[in-house]
């Protein structure tokens, strides 16, 4: 097969790669406008796990029983494990190829860690919990990239006020993935190459606000202003370099699996649900930004809870399901119908309509596996994330309960096919499912 290169940019939108809005790019618009373009349609929920193993198996969240990095086991209120690689059960565009003989290097893929053996090499994602941990495949491969790169940099503190840190250790992390890129492609042998940079995601979280002139608190800052561009500048300037050292006859991806978009605020979802009388405490925090426990709960009177993020988790206290479950199941389905209804008339704090969506699991997968939620909800088409903290004097904040975050997930991603020998025909494409693009890869690399 001709060598395949994929590329991936955490959460970039097509604003930014496709219109070059904001950002000065070069080398990836140049591929860019010599490829087939398409929009990129992310999965049900847009957030990076499962939405890149979406992608690269073909599979939806519900057949990989995987909602989000986070999840919980029927009985728990918090989080009870945070998905790995074992959670992944259905085969990977790198585990096929790799059976048929192709040599595969995967780079930052979430989520890879712990690593499993494959038919090349492998460095894992921001899931790794450090370092000190085994990251690589072969193993040995980690003592070889810490002896010319140092100790391998995961992930950053993004939600901080420490904004100058956050650029730094952005940018350090990032500079750091493209030497050890860089290094990999030169030294190693490989047919199919992935590489998933999270910063992008990170730095776009950290100064949306700065660098988005209709984000609804926009400020024009000196320094942080120029973050973002300067960042994407930097994988602009690194991806030009590389274009010269791939085989002239290199098929180059270039996609992300979510976008990026202005957070207007979030939404305290258990408040909400306080306030309806799904959900009864034993006394409200007296402290803004409370974790929800289930010491809190008065279980004898408490229908559904849920979780925060960029999409909310909603719970039903299920009888024969829940330690102390109070719904039988014969109202299961009525209460959540009630609850789509009560979700869907939820307005803004000036009263603005929302376009709210809410759905169950099985209402957008074929098929529902692993630790679904009983709900799935979308505040204002995804504008405002899910606060699941308690102790608020208002539903509504005007920024994440976690810590300062400028950006919200969008559902719109690219997904750009660069032939060098022009056997593909060039252009807009229109619209792309993201578990549609496996098939197409598979396609992509059975022709060549």
């Amino acid at each position: 097969m001709r060598r395949l290169f994929i590329l991936g940019l955490d959460s970039a939108p097509p604003k930014i790669v496709y219109e070059g809005y904001g950002v000065e790019l070069e080398a990836l618009r140049e591929v860019s406008e010599e490829s087939v373009r398409y929009i990129l349609r992310s999965c049900h929920p847009p957030i990076t796990i499962p939405a890149w193993i979406v992608m690269f198996t073909g599979k939806t969240p519900g057949e990989l029983g995987i909602y989000g990095f986070r999840h919980r086991r029927p009985g728990d209120v918090r989080e009870s494990y945070i998905v790995n690689s074992t959670h992944i059960k259905a085969p990977t565009l790198w585990d096929i190829l790799g059976r048929k003989g192709c040599r595969v290097g995967v780079i930052g893929v979430p989520p890879t860690y712990p690593p499993k053996p494959i038919h090349g090499f492998l460095v894992t994602d921001f899931t790794t919990p450090g370092p000190h941990k085994p990251y690589t495949f072969p193993p040995w491969l980690k003592k070889e990239l810490e002896e010319k790169y140092g100790q391998f940099i995961f992930d950053v503190v993004y939600r901080s006020h420490e904004k100058d840190k956050v650029a730094k250790e952005v940018f350090q992390m990032t500079k750091q993935h493209l030497q050890v890129v860089t290094h990999l492609l030169l030294k190693k042998k490989w047919d199919l190459f992935i590489y998933v940079e999270i910063g992008v995601d990170r730095v776009q979280h950290a100064f949306w606000k700065y660098f988005d002139k209709h984000h609804p608190r926009h400020v024009e800052h000196p320094v942080y202003s120029k973050v973002i561009p300067e960042y994407y500048k930097m994988i602009d300037s690194w991806f030009k370099e590389i274009r010269k050292i791939l085989p002239k006859d290199t098929i180059i991806v270039v996609t992300s699996d979510h976008g990026a978009k202005a957070m207007k605020g979030a939404f305290v979802v258990n408040q909400w649900l306080q306030e309806q009388g799904y959900l009864k405490l034993k006394e409200m925090p007296k402290k803004p930004g409370q974790d929800l426990n289930k010491d809190m709960i008065d279980w004898q009177h408490t229908i559904a809870w849920g979780w925060g993020g960029y999409y909310a988790r909603i719970f039903i206290n299920l009888e024969g399901r829940e330690p102390k479950g109070i719904v039988k199941k014969k109202y299961y389905e009525g209460t959540i119908r009630q609850l789509k209804k009560d979700i869907g008339k939820i307005r803004g704090p000036n009263n603005e309509q929302w376009q709210n969506k809410v759905y169950t699991p099985y209402e957008l997968y074929p098929h529902v596996k692993g630790d679904a939620p009983d709900l799935i909800v979308y505040f204002d088409d995804l504008n405002w994330r899910s606060a699941g903290t308690l102790g608020w004097n208002t539903i509504y904040l005007p920024e994440n309960d976690r810590g300062p975050d400028d950006a919200v997930h969008d559902w719109n991603g690219v997904l750009a096919i660069y032939d060098p020998e022009g056997t593909l025909s060039k252009g807009d494409k229109g619209t792309i499912d993201i578990n549609e693009v496996f098939d197409l890869l598979l396609e992509l690399v059975a022709k060549h």
